[in-house]
C-alpha cells in the first residue's frame, strides 16, 4: 500500500508559513539545499530543477502530491499551473474550476476518503505538500512525517497541522542536523 508522507518545513514553534501564507523567512541554506536536491529531488518545483542540478524527471519515491488551495496559489500567481509537473498533483479546493492541465486535478471531495482510496491504488508514495488546514484534516492518514525544522521562532502563522486539540503521537526514526542549524526529523505514525 502507498504511504502518505507529510514533508514540510517548520519553525521551532510549529509554523509552516507566516500569517499571510508567505514562507520566505524559512531560508534554503546551501548545505541543506545540496542534501535536499540529492535526497528529496521530487519536492522541488519542476521549474527549479536546472537551478539545483536535478535530473528531469527526478528519481524518488513519490509519484503524486497533495496540496491545498493556499499552497497552490503562489504558482498560479506567477502563471505556473503545474508547479510539480513531474508528479500527479491533486489540489484540494471548493472554489477553483477544473484544471486544464492533465497533471493537475482539482479535488472538491472529502480529503480523508480521497486519500484512503488513493493509497489503495497502485503507484509510488504520496507527498502531502501542504498546507496546514489540509494537513490537519489528513494527519490521521499520515504514515510518515518529515520536518525540516528551522532554528526560528515565528510567534504566529500557519500551523503545521491546523485542527482542534488532538494529540497525535509519531515515532522518531531519524535525525539529520546541518551546520546552518536546520535539522531534518523523520517520524513514522504511531499505532492506529
Amino acid at each position: 500500500m502507498r504511504k502518505l508522507v507529510y514533508y514540510v518545513a517548520s519553525t521551532l514553534d510549529g509554523f509552516i508559513a507566516a500569517p499571510d501564507g508567505s514562507y520566505d523567512f524559512l531560508p534554503l541554506e546551501p548545505d541543506v539545499a545540496a542534501h535536499l536536491s540529492a535526497e528529496w529531488p521530487q519536492t522541488f518545483p519542476t521549474f527549479t530543477h536546472a537551478q539545483f542540478g536535478i535530473a528531469s524527471p527526478p528519481a524518488g519515491r513519490f509519484d503524486a502530491l497533495l496540496m491545498g488551495r493556499a499552497t497552490y496559489d503562489p504558482a498560479l500567481k506567477i502563471g505556473v499551473t503545474s508547479p510539480y509537473a513531474h508528479l500527479t498533483q491533486y489540489v484540494f479546493s471548493r472554489s477553483l474550476p477544473p484544471s486544464d492541465d492533465p497533471q493537475v486535478e482539482i479535488v472538491d471531495a472529502d480529503p480523508v476518503a480521497f486519500v484512503r482510496d488513493l493509497k489503495q491504488q497502485p503507484g509510488g508514495d504520496i507527498w502531502l505538500c501542504g498546507g496546514g488546514q489540509l494537513a490537519g484534516q489528513l494527519l490521521d492518514e499520515v504514515d510518515e512525517l518529515v520536518v525540516k525544522l528551522h532554528p526560528i521562532v515565528a510567534g504566529s502563522g500557519i500551523p503545521l497541522a491546523d485542527r482542534g486539540f488532538t494529540p497525535t503521537r509519531f515515532t522518531l526514526v531519524d535525525t539529520l542536523p546541518f551546520d546552518s542549524g536546520l535539522v531534518v526529523l523523520r517520524y513514522t505514525a504511531g499505532a492506529r
